[in-house]
């Protein structure tokens, strides 16, 4: 493999696009393997620092609407990404409805949060409808692009996931997904309707996805696989730091580019199947995160890379903490 495109990490002069990380099909949706998560929008601290005041409402409004502009056309976002001042549903809705036809937006259910944001108990298979109607309201839509069922602890999540496949009947959702799981809970998904996407917890620190097989099981099986907390590692969703390894230091520069940008660049590295949906309150760092799509990382980069591995929850979920 080759080097970066001249000048991709430089968010001033570099011509970005998240076509640059090339495509996936969510189903029958195709978008651009680099694409967006909405949370980081709202400062709605889901446990891993990232409480504190949103950005102001018409930047996060001009952030996504640049990040459409750039070629984004995945974003991730749930009812349950709200603080008392934002919800990243309806600054989506705000900031992009009309909604281009292209433009496919992944939300998920099954954890819930009171008006106060103090969090509720997983919901039951009879309540994930009021939640899919929750995301429909908010997004002004009337049907649900990909919704994922995040496995907040249950064992099984087959009530759940059938559920689900009874709104996909109903013309409420297109395609299903999940978030959360192990390959035994894809595996029982699959036994009630077919999985477009897997999005769990991995990065450079977390490769539990690897050491499960649920990567790989993934690829065989054309689904897509979206890691989240990818630049941010364990401080979750909280804002990335500069107390990144030497090694990852050593590649960076190599490529001119910043850390974080190698951390998204070997995401994508992993397979033409996996796909980035970094988050940020800040307009260069979306730049930035768009321009690691043209990133081309060598088997010695890679190499390098390969040894950060030195953290993993207990199932590779992302559930644990």
């Amino acid at each position: 493999m080759g080097s970066v495109r001249a000048g991709a990490a430089d968010a001033g002069t570099a011509a970005v696009a998240a076509a640059d990380a090339g495509t996936w099909k969510l189903g029958d949706l195709e978008v651009n393997r680099l694409g967006f998560g909405a949370l980081r929008l709202t400062g709605n601290g889901m446990g891993g620092g990232s409480d504190g005041p949103p950005i102001d409402r018409e930047r996060a409004v001009g952030l996504l609407r640049s990040a459409v502009e750039h070629g984004v056309n995945h974003i991730d976002t749930a009812a349950f990404y709200f603080s008392p001042l934002r919800s990243a549903n309806e600054l989506i809705n705000r900031a992009l409805s009309p909604y281009p036809d292209d433009l496919v937006l992944v939300t998920k259910v099954g954890p819930g949060r009171d008006p106060s944001g103090a969090w509720l108990p997983m919901a039951r298979p009879e309540q994930l409808r009021g939640q899919v109607e929750e995301n429909l309201r908010q997004l002004g839509r009337d049907h649900l692009d990909v919704v994922n069922l995040r496995r907040n602890g249950v064992t099984s999540i087959a009530e759940h996931f059938g559920a689900l496949a009874e709104l996909r009947e109903a013309g409420l959702i297109r395609h299903l997904g999940l978030s959360s799981v192990t390959p035994g809970h894809l595996a029982e998904a699959q036994t009630i309707a077919p999985v477009v996407c897997v999005q769990n917890w991995y990065g450079l620190e977390q490769r539990t996805a690897d050491t499960n097989g649920l990567l790989d099981l993934c690829r065989r099986q054309d689904i897509a696989f979206v890691p989240f907390f990818a630049i941010s590692g364990r401080r979750r969703e909280a804002s990335a730091t500069d107390t990144h390894d030497d090694r990852l230091h050593a590649v960076a520069r190599a490529h001119g580019a910043t850390p974080a940008q190698i951390r998204l660049a070997w995401t994508l590295h992993r397979g033409p199947h996996v796909l980035a949906i970094p988050g940020t309150s800040d307009p260069g760092h979306l730049t930035e995160n768009i321009a690691a799509g043209a990133l081309r990382l060598s088997r010695a980069d890679l190499d390098s890379l390969d040894g950060l591995d030195d953290v993993s929850d207990l199932d590779g979920s992302g559930e644990q903490g």
